[in-house]
């Protein structure tokens, strides 16, 4: 699985946001507001892979923190998404263990997604073209770590070492987890086409072992 660079509807706004961070730090509200607009879609599809249907909620407890400690991050474009990122997924594992629940499905949004990739998609078209639909039972099967690692990738918009720093886990084992889900994503997307199920059963939670 190639490794060499963020989905490219991430790099292409990567610019715009850091400059919008900046002008933040200094007071600037409008900025903020633009840097919240090109964030928030893939943060909200994010946590709903984690928390299902209380995403809003727990995206805002994230931004009540982002935009308290907004003076102290220190980093690019790129680095913000990261940083946004981690801040979110930790609010949204207290959230689970005040629930005390599992985490729920995925209902990624329509706007943050590519479209679905061909039968014979490679690792990183498949990488670069999941959408709702199809790749929405294809993400639910995935177990939750290579769950996770495929929508920090396609949904947020992080390489894959940002994606290990979010997961507080080691780079190799982030890009294993994330080569194996993408792995598993190209072969159903291939049965798919073929005429075969996508799934083996009935729909499974983020989080379950397969």
């Amino acid at each position: 699985m190639g490794q060499g660079g963020e989905p490219r509807r991430a790099q292409a706004y990567d610019g715009e946001l850091g400059a919008a961070v900046t002008r933040a730090q200094d007071g600037d509200e409008a900025a903020f507001a633009v840097a919240y607009r090109i964030v928030q879609p893939g943060l909200l599809g994010y946590l709903r892979g984690i928390v299902g249907d209380d995403a809003e909620d727990v995206a805002s407890d994230a931004w009540l923190e982002i935009a308290r400690d907004l003076g102290r991050f220190k980093g690019d474009g790129a680095g913000f998404r990261g940083w946004t990122a981690t801040i979110a997924r930790h609010r949204a594992l207290d959230h689970l263990r005040r629930l005390r629940v599992r985490p729920r499905s995925a209902v990624l949004d329509q706007d943050v997604v590519l479209d679905l990739a061909g039968p014979h998609s490679t690792h990183d078209e498949a990488l670069e073209s999941l959408s709702t639909g199809h790749a929405l039972e294809l993400v639910r099967g995935l177990p939750r770590d290579q769950a996770e690692a495929v929508l920090l990738r396609v949904v947020v918009g992080l390489d894959g070492p940002a994606a290990a720093r979010v997961l507080g886990k080691r780079p190799g084992a982030v890009r294993t987890a994330a080569h194996r889900g993408l792995k598993r994503l190209a072969r159903q997307l291939g049965a798919a086409g073929a005429g075969e199920g996508v799934t083996d059963g009935g729909p499974r939670t983020l989080g379950e072992s397969t």
